[in-house]
């Protein structure tokens, strides 16, 4: 992603509310406020899963500078964060019975995870997409519904956090691990 040039310090303002988002801006040193943003986040139909996700970031993006000066001096950081399994679109679950399929889904097999990540100016919008492949173990029924107890699955795609307890699930990342968890820090940075 090429870099923005200003002649003096942007100001940071990431577009979300997300707790992971944060603690990996504040693991590099980033200072930034926050603005969660709520937009349609429905996918658009024969859209493919990259320019779902690419969408979702930029959106974000924008939503969020509409509450900024024009002459400011900020800079929106945006994301969103998929699993793709079969091609189909694993966002957060909608509960319990919705977590389980998805886990199972992913059970003893690769999916990918696609994070994009928007970066803009009032002057100018960047955007990339991270793809990382993700190799689960085989996951049981009961192992699932344990995971499910935890709270952890609950607002993460595909279900499942890796930076968590379902790192116990992970046989191979390939990719980012930033990115799987919800920002990809090279492409952001």
């Amino acid at each position: 992603m090429p870099k923005f040039s200003t002649q003096a310090q942007p100001r940071i303002l990431l577009a979300s509310a997300s707790p992971r988002r944060q603690e990996l801006l504040s693991q590099i040193g980033i200072s930034f406020e926050t603005a969660s943003q709520n937009i349609d986040e429905s996918q658009l139909a024969g859209e493919s899963a990259s320019a779902y996700v690419r969408r979702m970031a930029t959106e974000k993006a924008e939503s969020a500078l509409k509450g900024v000066s024009p002459q400011s001096n900020w800079l929106v950081v945006a994301a969103d964060t998929i699993v793709v399994c079969d091609e189909e679109v694993f966002g957060q679950p909608t509960g319990r019975s919705n977590a389980m399929d998805m886990l199972l889904q992913l059970s003893d097999r690769e999916h990918k995870v696609l994070t994009a990540v928007t970066i803009a100016s009032t002057a100018r919008l960047e955007s990339c997409v991270a793809e990382s492949v993700v190799s689960f173990r085989e996951i049981s029924p009961a192992e699932a519904s344990a995971y499910w107890r935890t709270g952890e699955p609950a607002g993460k795609a595909g279900g499942y956090a890796i930076q968590g307890y379902a790192a116990v699930f992970v046989k191979k990342l390939n990719g980012s691990y930033s990115a799987v968890v919800g920002l990809p820090l090279y492409e952001t940075m």
